[in-house]
């Protein structure tokens, strides 16, 4: 919802001051009341965050852009954690529904850092925190907050077990063999005591991790 959005009038809102609204009037939302929300009133903090949806289409290259996914991400989790303990939903439950939002966030942020990112699919598979928002709110109208918790929960948790499987397991792994050189002073080194070579030496591999053993963060 937040990129279709960001089609109406794409570059032309800057990102952070709608993501800052949105989660002002989320605070002051969850403030008033006490985080007890119920019927219409579950969805207003969704709607109030999707103004920042406006600033989608915005290629975010200002000097404070780079605050917009920390201000949307500390939202959600406001959101998640004040709704779900004030109306009763156990507060392990919150705490796995959280982990697994978080665990999807370092999965994003982790991947280009190793030269890859998840597919397209997957990342939209993944609701979004719009989307994430919208199905809670769903559930908390429909009085099954609880299980919409653990339902959201369960499928965030196999999604990213199951991606991350799939990547390891398509991550090639490159053989290495360290040469076994003689010590310095002409000694003798034993077969089942191979020397480890320095950085820099030009034997082995320098001291690096085997090209692909790193997989994804």
């Amino acid at each position: 919802m937040a990129y279709l959005l960001g089609r109406i009038a794409p570059g032309a809102v800057p990102p952070l001051l709608p993501a800052l609204a949105g989660a002002l009037v989320v605070g002051t939302l969850l403030v008033a009341d006490r985080g007890h929300l119920a019927g219409i009133t579950l969805f207003a903090p969704v709607a109030a965050l999707l103004l920042s949806g406006l600033a989608s289409g915005h290629p975010h290259d200002g000097r404070s852009d780079w605050l917009v996914p920390p201000v949307l991400r500390a939202t959600e989790y406001t959101f998640l954690t004040v709704l779900g303990l004030a109306s009763g939903v156990p507060g392990p439950l919150v705490f796995v529904l959280l982990v697994a939002v978080v665990c999807h966030h370092r999965d994003d942020v982790a991947r280009p850092m190793a030269g890859t990112a998840r597919p397209a699919w997957v990342r939209g598979a993944a609701l979004g925190w719009d989307g994430r928002m919208l199905a809670v709110a769903a559930g908390g109208a429909l009085h099954a907050l609880t299980p919409a918790y653990g339902i959201l929960a369960g499928y965030l948790a196999v999604l990213l077990v199951r991606e991350s499987v799939r990547t390891w397991s398509a991550t090639p792994v490159t053989d290495v063999r360290t040469r076994t050189t003689a010590p310095p002073g002409g000694g003798d080194t034993g077969p089942g005591d191979p020397r480890i070579s320095r950085p820099g030496s030009g034997d082995g591999d320098g001291g690096q991790p085997a090209a692909g053993t790193n997989g994804e963060a």
